[in-house]
C-alpha cells in the first residue's frame, strides 16, 4: 500500500512539473505589434521633429540619424544606445536629458541646452558646439577634454575646460594620492 502511494506521489509531483509545460507548448505564440527600435521608418517618430514638444520619451536604441530635433523640447528624455549623428539638435532644450552611449557624431549642437543632462559613454566626434550650454551635465574625462579642445567662450566656461588640465592626472603618471607610498 505503501509503495502505491509513494508511487502515485512520484506521478502527480512529475504530471504538475509536466503540465505549464505541456500548457506552454500547446498555446502558440501571440503576435504583438511591436515596432523595433532602430525600425522608425513606420513609427510616429519622424525624421522632421523641428520645434516639438518631446519632453519626457524614451529613445532605446533608437536612430534618429539625420533628424531635425532643431528647437525641440526634450527635456526630461531618455536616450540609451541611440544615434543622433548629423542631427540638427540646435536650439533644442536637452535639460536634464538622460543620454547613456549615444552617438552625437557630426550632430549640430550649436546654442543646445545640455545643462544637467547625463551624457556618460557618448560620443561627439565632429559635434558643432558653438553656443552649446553643459553646465553640470556629466560627461567621462574623455568626452570632456574631446570637447574642450574645440569648445569656446560661454561653452568653455559651461564645461569647465579651464579646470580640466589642472585636475587631471593619468593614472599611470604622478603619485597615487589614494595608496600613498606605492
Amino acid at each position: 500500500m505503501t509503495s502505491l502511494i509513494s508511487s502515485l506521489k512520484r506521478s502527480l509531483t512529475r504530471l504538475l512539473i509536466l503540465l505549464p509545460v505541456l500548457i506552454g507548448l500547446s498555446i502558440s505564440p501571440m503576435s504583438v505589434d511591436a515596432l523595433y527600435p532602430t525600425d522608425t521608418s513606420d513609427s510616429s517618430v519622424g525624421r522632421d521633429l523641428h520645434g516639438q514638444n518631446l519632453q519626457n520619451t524614451e529613445y532605446v536604441k533608437y536612430d534618429l540619424s539625420g533628424a531635425d530635433l532643431s528647437d525641440a523640447d526634450l527635456s526630461g528624455a531618455f536616450f540609451s544606445v541611440s544615434s543622433l549623428q548629423n542631427a540638427n539638435l540646435s536650439g533644442a532644450n536637452f535639460k536634464g536629458v538622460i543620454a547613456y552611449a549615444t552617438r552625437f557624431d557630426n550632430a549640430d549642437l550649436s546654442n543646445t541646452n545640455l545643462s544637467g543632462a547625463d551624457l556618460l559613454k557618448s560620443k561627439f566626434p565632429g559635434a558643432n558646439i558653438d553656443g552649446a550650454d553643459f553646465t553640470d551635465a556629466l560627461l567621462d574625462r574623455s568626452q570632456q577634454k574631446a570637447l574642450c579642445e574645440r569648445a569656446s567662450g560661454k561653452t568653455a566656461e559651461s564645461l569647465k575646460c579651464g579646470s580640466i588640465s589642472a585636475g587631471y592626472v593619468p593614472a599611470s603618471e604622478g603619485q597615487n594620492k589614494f595608496n600613498p607610498g606605492t
